[in-house]
């Protein structure tokens, strides 16, 4: 597998190449975020934040907080957007859902998102390891609100219900683009595929989940193609919403074909929500586990979750 990102697989002259004035990343100036990378680096822990290269970085490391990114660093698929290298990925580390739940308690977190490459080289797509990293966390720190966000596991049910063994609060899987854009972006992934594995998981759960999903804007999706990806995810009982710029990686990558003004997205949040999504974040900046703390499921299920789950670690 090539190790240097995707190929171009849309007309490179329709990339936008000046950046503008809203789109701004903001440099650490906080030393909470030297903090933080530090305890990354001695724990041997890989985070998404840098891998994908997050506009966020410096200000989420600067608040403390980190995406982890479990099974590696290297994915077995070529998505066009996506900044994370493709390879052959290395065996998956035993102790890791320890040393992130280590991580997670350092930093004292009251929610924590856990992420992952696509594994399609093992049978189970690591869906046991999102299960033993979600236990260990909830082990070290009873009362966190556990967020993971994973691949498709190419819809296998039985991968899909062992990551639900774990019972975390919300499932997030990103349908990342439009139906008609889907082909060119994700690598192997397809649309109705992401839809199918988001209702199978609340089903899994017998409700007792929250189920997110999020998508990218400015590849060239119209706005009607965009409010019924919205309607697809809403029949799927999804009921969070992210919505963000698309800013290419390297010029290998798909072309930023328009960048869309912060205005527009306050449009697209209220559209959402008059739709029925319970909670949108939607800006040029926003990224799936963006500011993630700032929804918190109903309190009601995260109380039964949280019962079920120490009883269940009890036997």
């Amino acid at each position: 597998m090539n190790c240097h990102g995707p190929k171009m697989n849309m007309d490179p002259s329709l990339h936008n190449e000046r950046k503008p004035e809203w789109i701004k990343i903001r440099l650490p100036n906080n030393p909470q975020f030297g903090s933080t990378k530090n305890m990354i680096t001695d724990l041997n822990l890989v985070t998404v934040c840098e891998e994908a290269q997050c506009p966020n970085r410096w200000e989420c490391w600067g608040q403390g907080t980190a995406t982890f990114m479990i099974a590696g660093e290297k994915c077995t698929r070529a998505c066009g957007f996506c900044a994370v290298k493709t390879a052959r990925p290395d065996a998956l580390e035993a102790d890791e859902p320890e040393r992130v739940a280590e991580a997670t308690k350092r930093l004292g977190l009251n929610h924590v998102v856990i992420t992952a490459v696509a594994r399609d080289d093992l049978r189970d797509g690591g869906a046991d390891h999102f299960r033993q990293t979600v236990n260990a966390i909830r082990e070290a720190c009873p009362s966190i609100i556990i967020e993971i966000l994973v691949p498709d596991f190419n819809d296998r049910d039985e991968a899909l219900s062992v990551c639900m063994e774990g019972k975390p609060h919300i499932f997030n899987h990103n349908l990342e683009t439009v139906e008609r854009l889907t082909p060119l972006v994700r690598s192997r992934a397809k649309y109705q595929r992401s839809l199918t594995v988001l209702k199978k998981a609340k089903a899994m759960a017998g409700g007792q989940v929250v189920t997110k999903s999020g998508l990218m804007l400015g590849l060239g999706e119209t706005e009607e193609e965009l409010f019924k990806a919205m309607d697809d995810l809403r029949a799927h009982d999804v009921t969070v919403l992210t919505l963000g710029q698309y800013l290419r990686p390297t010029p290998r990558h798909l072309p930023v074909v328009e960048y869309i003004r912060p205005e527009k997205f306050e449009e697209y949040k209220k559209v959402a929500l008059e739709k029925g999504f319970r909670h949108v974040a939607s800006g040029p900046l926003v990224r799936s586990s963006y500011h993630a703390a700032d929804f918190r499921p109903e309190l009601d299920l995260v109380e039964r979750i949280n019962a079920e789950a120490e009883a269940a670690m009890q036997k």
